[in-house]
């Protein structure tokens, strides 16, 4: 066996074969290619090597065979490169899933929302007083002095509440001018959550304090500014919002002090009254307390809820300041007290049935007029027909609107529209004869209401390009202050009470 071993080695080297040769040099490499892919790898016998792939994963390389193997199947170390499994590119897809997720969690905290000061214990109350908070301080007023006057004068509430850094609580207004008619709330007239946002403090009204619902007697201590004003003043001023809300107020003459100026003239001054607002002031000024008329108790004011029995007459420097320019009432409140939505709605309504317009045609410009007559009558010394401006006074005034708006704005202005309180035919025919046109409401009070017509007509007064109103008139004067401000226009008043009054 071994000589022919010896034999036959001795014979291949000899007389090598060429074929036998590929033959073999091709078997020995298929068989070490099969051995290398078919071979498990062995269990690592110390912890692998790692570096970072392409993929920016850390994966451990391909572990090198115990020698033995490695001398049978290769002639030098080889490093082999393993692809990220699949399962790796899964989590690549979920991740951002998951970011998302924690973002909208992490980064807006519910405690860094905003939310609204708690103002009132809750909903509405059968006792006012059981919605108050303790670290809350309130401030109110009562309405008595018809309509436009009664804006005026929550005006002045408004401006004092952010004086006294009060939250006003607004009633309603009360049929003075308007007959046959309930109370409206102020949130129906006015842009409540408009006024509060662009002076940056919270209002209220009384409804959201004591239900409308409630008919019990409380008591509650005000002052009375009225009397304080003139001696010609003999109780409180006029109001029936106290009644009206089942309150019984026990009232307290305020200090002579407050006053504006010396004599009977009947304007407080601003500073004055809120300084009764606070603790050292108001005990520094009480006095004997009237009883109630239904209780019969005796209160000093309250402190938590201040009140005041009107504040139509209230100002700065001199009296009947709104008029003018730097009217605080006005340029903290007035400036901010837009009409509700649905007032202004209503008057883009009117307006284009009284300009034929279509429903989605836009209004052009044009000029109100607000002819003031009815309880104006009373102020009259001389006959009627001497006492009122002509139209013709009207015209003119028109006139000189339409020039200026064509000089300042380069618009020219035709339409012109009239509202009024008078009741003569002949003299709405007269109107007609210029060209002017009016409103139609007929069946405005028995459709929205007996308030609306006045509301509608105080909206589309405030929104013209120009105005043309009457002197001394509040509804006028506010009319002409909303034009100036809201719409940049141009303003006249007419003068009245004698034969060419306004002549100029």
């Amino acid at each position: 066996m071994q000589n022919v071993l010896s034999i036959s080695s001795m014979s291949f080297f000899r007389r090598p074969n060429p074929r036998l040769l590929v033959f073999l040099l091709l078997l020995a490499s298929v068989g070490y290619y099969t051995n290398r892919l078919t071979d498990p790898p062995r269990p690592s016998r110390s912890p692998p090597q790692t570096r970072q792939n392409d993929a920016n994963f850390d994966l451990p390389l391909a572990e090198v065979a115990d020698p033995v193997q490695m001398q049978m199947h290769v002639q030098a170390p080889v490093t082999v490169t393993v692809m990220p499994p699949p399962a790796t590119i899964t989590v690549e897809v979920e991740a951002p899933q998951a970011t998302v997720t924690v973002t909208n969690e992490v980064f807006i905290p519910k405690a860094e929302i905003p939310s609204e000061p708690l103002l009132l214990t809750g909903p509405p109350t059968m006792l006012f007083k059981d919605n108050l908070r303790p670290d809350v301080k309130y401030i109110t007023s009562w309405p008595g002095s018809g309509f436009t006057n009664d804006v005026m004068a929550y005006m002045n509430l408004l401006y004092l509440a952010l004086l006294s850094q009060r939250v006003p609580v607004l009633p309603f207004f009360t049929p003075t001018h308007v007959k046959k008619v309930g109370t409206i709330d102020f949130g129906e007239v006015f842009d409540i959550p408009r006024l509060s946002q662009a002076i940056g403090h919270p209002v209220l009204e009384w409804w959201q304090v004591k239900d409308r619902d409630s008919k019990l007697v409380e008591p509650i201590g005000c002052w009375n500014i009225w009397q304080a004003v003139s001696s010609q003043n003999k109780g409180p001023h006029f109001t029936s919002g106290p009644q009206r809300m089942h309150l019984d107020v026990s009232w307290t003459v305020a200090p002579k002090w407050i006053k504006l100026f010396q004599g009977d003239e009947q304007h407080a001054r601003f500073t004055s009254l809120m300084a009764l607002t606070f603790p050292e002031m108001r005990r520094k000024s009480l006095s004997t307390p009237a009883k109630s008329p239904i209780l019969k108790q005796q209160l000093p004011p309250d402190e938590s809820m201040t009140c005041f029995d009107n504040m139509y007459w209230m100002a700065n420097t001199e009296a009947h300041e709104l008029g003018h320019d730097y009217s605080t009432a006005w340029r903290f409140i007035g400036t901010n007290l837009h009409f509700a939505p649905r007032v202004e709605e209503l008057a883009h309504q009117y307006l284009r049935e009284a300009f034929t317009l279509g429903p989605s045609e836009p209004i052009p410009p044009y000029i109100a007029i607000h002819v003031r007559h009815n309880d104006f009558k009373t102020w009259c010394r001389v006959p009627i027909e001497e006492c009122f401006a002509p139209l013709s006074a009207y015209k003119r005034r028109v006139d000189e609107v339409q020039a200026e708006l064509l000089a300042t704005k380069g618009i020219t202005v035709a339409r012109v529209i009239v509202t009024s309180d008078e009741k003569n035919s002949s003299w709405w025919d007269e109107t007609a004869s210029y060209g002017w046109q009016h409103l139609n409401h007929t069946l405005t009070g028995a459709t929205y209401g007996n308030w609306y017509p006045l509301l509608i007509d105080a909206a589309i007064q405030s929104a013209g390009a120009g105005f043309v109103g009457t002197d001394l008139s509040t509804v006028s004067l506010l009319a002409k202050l909303r034009v100036n401000t809201w719409q940049g226009g141009a303003t006249r008043m007419v003068k009245w009470g004698k034969l060419g009054a306004d002549d100029h």
